[in-house]
């Protein structure tokens, strides 16, 4: 149930990245990627400046979502250089 868990959330908050930083979607599959790698970026991020939102859907959802924008923001300026 974990795993369902953590994939369904990797791809909300792919999705909800690609809205947010208005690319679209970028698939199911692109959105799971995105949304898992942003997870662990968002998690990282927000350990570094000592915020611990707590366990849930909601929280884990928010920082999955916020960890990949800052993904896709860079993935944009690598692009661009």
């Amino acid at each position: 149930m974990h795993l369902l868990a953590f994939l369904i959330i990797g791809a909300v908050a792919g999705w909800l990245a690609g809205l947010i930083t208005k690319g679209g979607g970028f698939g199911l599959l692109g959105d799971i990627v995105v949304g898992v790698v942003g997870a662990f970026l968002g998690g990282f991020l927000f350990r570094m400046l000592g915020l611990f939102p707590g366990g849930g859907l909601i929280p884990s959802l928010i920082v999955a979502t916020i960890g990949a924008v800052v993904l896709l923001f860079l993935i944009r300026l690598i692009k661009r250089a």
